[in-house]
């Protein structure tokens, strides 16, 4: 387990962006924390470290927003609009899941029974006791 502390917003990209740098093919990192915690802009540091340049955005309606131009193939996945485990089944999971690209999934927790063993967990959580923009992420 790897524990991560964030002053700012800058650094919650920075330590998304790092591990996105180290990112291989057919990893999952399952993404959890309260709305507004900072999820999206750690995701749009990983998608830098992965060498993706077009604007990330959450897909927080489309389930999943694809971006092929890094050095590997970026799957982001936004599940919180999931509700039953079988809409995974009907966009196709597997292929993502089991591909040769890297996913990485807001919300993770909703769909926990389907996430692999190998997955790395990442937990962003607010800590007001050390200040608004003070987040501490959790890799495990």
């Amino acid at each position: 387990m790897r524990r991560i502390e964030s002053r700012s917003e800058q650094e919650t990209y920075q330590a998304g962006r790092q591990l996105g740098q180290f990112a291989k093919p057919g990893e999952i990192y399952c993404l959890n924390g309260d709305l507004g915690v900072g999820k999206t802009v750690f995701t749009k540091g990983f998608a830098e470290g992965i060498g993706i340049q077009e604007p990330v955005n959450s897909p927080t309606f489309t389930i999943i927003q694809q971006y092929e131009e890094g050095r590997l193939p970026l799957y982001h996945f936004d599940v919180y609009r999931i509700s039953d485990i079988d809409e995974m089944e009907e966009i196709g999971y597997e292929d993502y899941f089991f591909g040769d690209g890297v996913c990485l999934i807001e919300w993770a927790n909703l769909i926990e029974e389907i996430i692999p063993d190998y997955a790395v967990w990442i937990t962003i959580e607010k800590d007001l006791e050390y200040g608004f923009e003070y987040r501490r992420i959790t890799v495990e």
